[in-house]
Parts: structure tokens; C-alpha cells; sequence
């Protein structure tokens, strides 16, 4: 578990399917349901297979690192991908050297956690094999999540950043 700029999130290396089907248990969250990666630099993406268009290039240029989570394609379908503005969170993800699967550090369709303790308190002390407490996080409101695909975009998740700004910096350029 680890604290970003919007809410605490769960954490889980991407490469180790083990992890992965444990971050899913701990959540209550169906398989069917994407988790997003946060990667520590716009250059891991490439890394993961994403693929932004100019769009795409846009709006991270706009809100990365920030609240914005883009859903791009990746490899045979499209994933969510998100640069992180909490400085610890980004430190941990370039320490294991790959993006993190993580989501936010609750049970699927309860409140969102901004602390450490709130975190626990959802997930359960025993299934998470390590706690980074940073404080109470900042924002409190998860990223928005757009997906974009062939220069257009898709609002899946109002959040952090209103559709006003986003829609006008797709548009920029």
C-alpha cells in the first residue's frame, strides 16, 4: 500500500501474476476489471507497450504527473496508465524498475482511503505485506480516467481534473 497526490492505492508488480491475483482478492474486484499502471516517467509507458497518439501525448503533456489516468492502447487492447504528483509514490515505482499495477486502497465500490490507517482499516492489516504511511494524501478525489483511442476521447471516470479541461487540452495542438 502506498499514498499518491489523490488517494492511498494498492500496489502490484505487473510481471508477477501472483501478485496481481492477490491485489485483485484483496480488493473484492472482478477479474474482467482493468488495473491501472502507474509508472514514475512518461518513458515507461513505451516500455509497457502503450501507445499514444497525439492526443494522448496532449493531455499527458497537460496533467502528467498528475490525476489523469489515459486508457491507450496496449498490446492487443488498452490499459490504463497514470504518472503519478507525489514524489514518494514515483520513488517506489522507479525502485522496482517497472510500472505498478494499483488501485485505490479499498474494497470495490466502498469510499477511497486518504490515509494510511483508512487503508488498513479497509484492506485488512494481513492481506497487504507492506504499509507506506506519507501522511493523510493530498487530493482526496481519484485521478479522471479517459480513454483515448484514434484521436478521440472517452470520459470512463469523472475525477481529479473536470471534462472542460481535459476536452480543451485534447483539442490544443
Amino acid at each position: 500500500m502506498l499514498p499518491t497526490e489523490t488517494v492511498y492505492g494498492v500496489a502490484a508488480d505487473p510481471r508477477r501474476a501472483d501478485a496481481v491475483d492477490r491485489l485483485y482478492s484483496v480488493k473484492g474486484r472482478s477479474a474482467a476489471k482493468e488495473i491501472p499502471l502507474l509508472a514514475a516517467e512518461l518513458s515507461q509507458l513505451a516500455e509497457a507497450g502503450a501507445a499514444l497518439d497525439a492526443v494522448a501525448r496532449r493531455l499527458a503533456a497537460a496533467f502528467w504527473p498528475g490525476p489523469l489516468t489515459l486508457v491507450v492502447p496496449c498490446g492487443d487492447g488498452f490499459k490504463g496508465f497514470r504518472v503519478p504528483d507525489y514524489e514518494v509514490t514515483r520513488a517506489v515505482i522507479r525502485r522496482t524498475g517497472s510500472v505498478l499495477a494499483v488501485t485505490s486502497a479499498n474494497r470495490s465500490g466502498e469510499p477511497p482511503a486518504r490515509t494510511a490507517a483508512d487503508a488498513a482499516r479497509a484492506l485488512g492489516e494481513s492481506n497487504v505485506a507492506l504499509f507506506l504511511d506519507a501522511g493523510p494524501s493530498p487530493g482526496g478525489v481519484p485521478s479522471t480516467v479517459v480513454k483515448v483511442a484514434d484521436g478521440k476521447i472517452e470520459i470512463l471516470r469523472a475525477g481529479a481534473i473536470g471534462e472542460a479541461q481535459v476536452r480543451e487540452a485534447a483539442a490544443a495542438g
